[in-house]
């Protein structure tokens, strides 16, 4: 591609994206005021379905409440790639004070799924007004349940979303406030952590807090099965595998005087490497069994498996990098360290080339910084026009323009 016609496509993608950048604001407010739980989205998956429609771009409904939608190029080409979005919120009570607040008590777009959706419906818009410039397919996958087990990216595989036709490569995009708009980062290779749920009931026998020779106090043997798990990561794990233990619960259940018979914990534990994922997992449990059993008590963990590591696969990641470059300028593609947060958009990328980035919302001197998944996360909605306008690009650029 030369550099004129490479120019020609950036300013016409760029152009678009400013034309459309009222609508897809009115989008993502609509999204942001009527979020809906995981698995839950049926309003959301409706309206996706009105606009795609309204697009003239054909879809069909995958797992309950998820939307596929095929845009077409008119130049001759079999070549398929699929982007996608996820379209859950979370149950958090929004704080933020703006003409688009959730209307739905205890339920908030804590997490930027309001602005992958509408972001996606902008690439839409876009790709469907430039379909004489390029050839093949783009399946557009609005995703529900991301937030919560089993995930909804592993129904959507299950139910054949990557499969006739089978894209060679999928993209997603995640919000990211710590990044300011205009920018993104990107890393080839594992970037994003797989996720466990731990839970610990450790059993023992309860008493008087005067008489603690009387009981098996499971409160100490509860604190030394956290102190030694942590062993895991700090003694067991290869230095070079990042991985990370966090225990964010623990319940007694006593009182000041009172020892109780049992304690129950819950806790995560995140890894990179799926061998030595399931060998930890063997790990602790052995490890809370015996220390309880030698304090005379009993021990139940359990794991909960979730998300597997997400990596992003090199090659298809160096050309997102360098589409991504010709498109916002190398100051603005920022390298991205390895991120111990999950993402079910891990099982697309094992099971196809991937690449996952992230792109920046935030903006410090509008007062737009609050992290994920809290109750004033909000982004810079300028940031809509750089997302949708990217995601375009890149998807002309990957099919050959």
């Amino acid at each position: 591609m030369s550099q004129t016609t490479d120019k020609i496509l950036r300013e016409k993608v760029k152009r678009l994206s400013q034309d459309i950048h009222p609508d897809i604001v009115k989008m993502r407010r609509h999204l942001h005021a009527y979020p809906e739980l995981s698995f839950q989205e049926q309003k959301t998956s409706a309206f996706i379905k009105g606009e795609l429609t309204a697009m003239g771009i054909p879809w069909t409904s995958v797992a309950g409440t998820g939307v596929v939608g095929m845009v077409g190029g008119k130049l001759a080409s079999e070549r398929v790639i699929a982007l996608r979005a996820d379209i859950d919120a979370l149950p958090v009570q929004e704080k933020n004070n703006v003409s688009y607040t959730s209307q739905h008590p205890g339920v908030m777009h804590a997490c930027g799924h309001d602005f992958h959706t509408s972001s996606l419906l902008g690439t839409a818009k876009i790709l469907q007004g430039m379909s004489d410039t390029f050839g093949g397919k783009i399946k557009l996958i609005f995703q529900p349940g991301e937030e919560v087990l089993p995930g909804g990216a592993s129904i959507m595989i299950k139910e054949g979303v990557l499969d006739k036709p089978k894209p060679e490569a999928i993209i997603g995009q995640h919000a990211m406030p710590r990044i300011t708009v205009g920018k993104i980062g990107i890393r080839s290779g594992k970037h994003m952590a797989s996720m466990d749920a731990i839970t610990v009931r450790v059993i023992g026998k309860g008493g008087h807090g005067a008489e603690p020779h009387q009981n098996v106090d499971p409160v100490v043997i509860a604190a030394h099965i956290i102190i030694a798990l942590q062993q895991i990561v700090s003694r067991i794990a290869h230095p070079g595998d990042p991985t990370v233990l966090s225990f964010g619960k623990v319940s007694a259940n006593g009182a000041v005087n009172v020892i109780p018979d049992e304690v129950y914990m819950e806790g995560t534990f995140r890894a990179m490497n799926e061998v030595w994922r399931y060998e930890a997992h063997k790990r602790m449990k052995e490890m809370a069994e015996g220390i309880a059993q030698s304090m005379g008590a009993t021990c139940e963990l359990k794991v909960v498996r979730g998300y597997p590591f997400l990596i992003n696969e090199k090659k298809l990641t160096e050309q997102v990098r360098q589409y991504a470059i010709e498109y916002l300028g190398e100051e603005n593609v920022l390298e991205e360290e390895i991120w111990m947060a999950a993402e079910d958009f891990a099982y697309y990328s094992q099971a196809a080339d991937s690449c996952f980035y992230l792109c920046g919302v935030g903006n410090p001197d509008k007062g737009i910084s609050s992290s994920l998944h809290t109750p004033t996360f909000d982004i810079d909605e300028d940031a809509l026009a750089v997302s949708s306008g990217l995601m375009a690009y890149i998807a002309i650029r990957k099919l050959g323009y």
